[in-house]
């Protein structure tokens, strides 16, 4: 499997060389990898912003503990959850469907009413945590996608939601910042890239019941 190899690879980049850039053809393949992510119900209840505007990267810098990956990488993905999945998202992915798979949308009214119902089931918590943790379904393709491409990625949790949310303007468009990645290419100063990948061993990490 050329994918364990990859894997392997890997690590979470601490220091970009900011002088390489991703080109827009794998930027391209890491769109269409992210799009491929598998979904609850295939909703897909998130949005991905590629940061390239450096202003407002050093905005967000200031609220991402300052860390330099957030100015020194070639891209910074800002992974968004919807705050709340209501009706219209259902009703959009099932006119979506019925387009692209080219069958009559009263065939599919059936599934989306499930939907709905499922929805309606939960509180407004559980709706939000549930598309929270969507975006790090699209957060592990991306990742995966990028080792294929032998190109350097971080995923990053330390960063202030709240002042993404501001500086991104997010609440209006019902959103909210979940999770972030930065992509590019390793510095052959960053020390991190050459230590022994840390991982539980199997009997560890599995139990077969």
């Amino acid at each position: 499997m050329h994918l364990l190899n990859d894997l392997k690879w890997r690590y979470a980049t601490k220091h970009f060389d900011s002088s390489k850039k991703v080109s827009p053809e794998n930027l391209s393949k890491l769109k269409q990898a992210i799009q491929l992510s598998v979904s609850s119900y295939g909703l897909q209840p998130y949005k991905v912003l590629i940061i390239e505007n450096k202003e407002i990267r050093k905005q967000l810098q200031a609220a991402s503990w300052g860390q330099n990956q957030i100015i020194d990488a070639s891209h910074l993905l800002v992974f968004c959850n919807y705050n709340s999945v209501n009706n219209k998202h259902v009703e959009d992915y099932i006119k979506l469907a019925s387009k692209l798979q080219e069958s009559n949308i009263d065939s599919l009214n059936n599934y989306g009413d499930f939907i709905k119902q499922k929805i309606s089931e939960i509180s407004p918590k559980e709706n939000y945590h549930w598309a929270y943790r969507q975006t790090y379904l699209a957060l592990s393709n991306l990742i995966n996608a990028c080792a294929a491409l032998k190109i350097d990625a971080c995923p990053m949790e330390g960063f202030e939601n709240e002042k993404y949310n501001d500086i991104l303007d997010l609440s209006k468009a019902n959103l909210n910042a979940a999770v972030i990645a930065t992509i590019g290419y390793r510095s052959e100063k960053d020390k991190a890239q050459y230590r022994q990948k840390v991982r539980k061993p199997f009997n560890q990490l599995f139990e077969v019941i």
